[in-house]
């Protein structure tokens, strides 16, 4: 299975109502897997009556791909959660978040021979026992390690090569990351290796003005900015109609503003189709 190739939306139980009045015009929700590892009760009859009438985008922020061993128990639970819906997709984020304890972030990883061959270990994990291929997230950074030998790039493509997963394209992950480091985005999107991104997140971010520059964080609280818009449509420019999501996850807005940034990204997509149409 995989997602349709059209914009979807990160679901917020609150426009569950908005979203059964008026069927709107979406390829697939995405729901964070944690909010669901429960047993029964109204979340899971939400999930089931969204479930029946559009694709799933899984998306998991507590599996630590990058920590130091995977939790069993909450593989099992994220097994269970996937045998129940069948989800056209399910990724994680390269980065840990658990170490004895869970910690409430997404924190970063040194790019060395070592952390590669962990991640892929898990990411192997992974795959082996939920029988399915993953997508993995690039971050967002805000620090560079000195231990780090490999490159982002290097280090996301050698995993994919070797596990066989895919990977998330998170453009507005790549703008923070890169206007933090003082990089070039569009440089850093020339060298990803798109052919083997499934599906693609779109997001705000919120800005700080520091001594040395501003400081981007990926905080999921605003519009799409209009720089990220513009590497979006030059990723569709290359690699053609993707699975778009737009995330909003923080001081979440009314339905109608959710859809028209999707309606956004449909713009988009539907040029470049119009586009390769000629």
């Amino acid at each position: 299975m995989t997602l349709p190739a059209t914009p979807g939306i990160g679901f917020k139980p609150e426009h569950f109502a908005a979203i059964r009045e008026t069927r709107p015009d979406l390829g697939f929700f995405e729901v964070h897997a944690e909010n669901y590892m429960g047993e029964g009760g109204p979340a899971h009859r939400t999930l089931e009556a969204l479930r029946a009438d559009y694709a799933i985008s899984l998306h998991g922020v507590g599996l630590s791909i990058g920590g130091s061993r995977i939790d069993r128990d909450h593989l099992a639970r994220l097994k269970r959660l996937v045998d129940l819906y069948q989800p056209e997709s399910f990724s994680e984020h390269l980065a840990w978040s658990s170490h004895g304890i869970y910690l409430n972030d997404l924190l970063p990883l040194p790019y060395t021979e070592e952390t590669l061959a962990l991640v892929c270990d898990h990411i192997d994990e992974v795959q082996a026992a939920l029988g399915r291929r993953m997508l993995l997230e690039n971050p967002s950074t805000y620090v560079l390690f000195e231990q780090s030998t490999i490159p982002e790039i290097d280090f996301m493509t050698e995993i994919s090569r070797r596990t066989g997963c895919g990977l998330l394209l998170d453009v507005n992950n790549v703008f923070v990351s890169c206007t933090n480091h003082r990089m070039d985005p569009r440089a850093y999107l020339r060298d990803f290796p798109l052919d083997r991104v499934g599906e693609i997140h779109l997001g705000g971010h919120a800005e700080e003005e520091l001594p040395s520059g501003p400081l981007l964080i990926d905080a999921h609280g605003t519009p799409v900015a209009d720089p990220v818009w513009a590497l979006y449509a030059e990723v569709i420019a290359a690699a053609g109609p993707l699975p778009t999501l737009i995330e909003w996850d923080n001081d979440v807005p009314d339905f109608p503003v959710l859809m028209a940034e999707a309606d956004r990204a449909r713009a988009v997509l539907t040029r470049r189709v119009a586009h390769a149409a000629r």
